[in-house]
């Protein structure tokens, strides 16, 4: 989750000029563009941008339910309790995967759209020995 938010951070600090992205398109390093990506960097970069507060809103609810949510049902056997305590367990295990999996992939998006601007600004900025006029 942290590294989630520190590469957003970063794209967020480095990516001071957004529109240079329109019509620049992802691809994995050493492989041909993704057939049916028609989606360009500006396009992901937007998108995000906007997810980031989903992600962190979405942590603060369940944070906040956490804390609230206390279980009255006294009157129920422990062995129910077990199995639906197991059953939970399991659910929470399989939702975790899968957040983990999402944010990692985001990570990976996060920052190599931030790597890929940084070369398009090396490309578009004079070399460092040549003189600005």
């Amino acid at each position: 989750m942290e590294q989630y938010f520190l590469a957003t951070q970063k794209m967020e600090q480095e990516v001071m000029f957004p529109s240079l992205l329109r019509g620049v398109f992802p691809q994995q390093e050493g492989a041909a563009p993704v057939a049916g990506g028609h989606t360009d960097l500006y396009e992901r970069y937007q998108l995000l941008k906007a997810i980031k507060p989903v992600v962190e809103r979405g942590l603060a609810s369940v944070t906040d339910q956490s804390l609230t949510g206390t279980d009255g049902n006294t009157d129920a056997s422990s062995d129910d309790n077990d199995t639906m305590d197991a059953q939970l367990e399991e659910r929470l295990s399989h939702h975790l995967a899968g957040l983990q999996q999402v944010l990692t992939h985001l990570t990976r998006d996060t920052n190599a759209l931030t790597r890929r601007y940084s070369q398009i600004l090396e490309q578009i900025s004079p070399s460092e020995g040549q003189p600005s006029w």
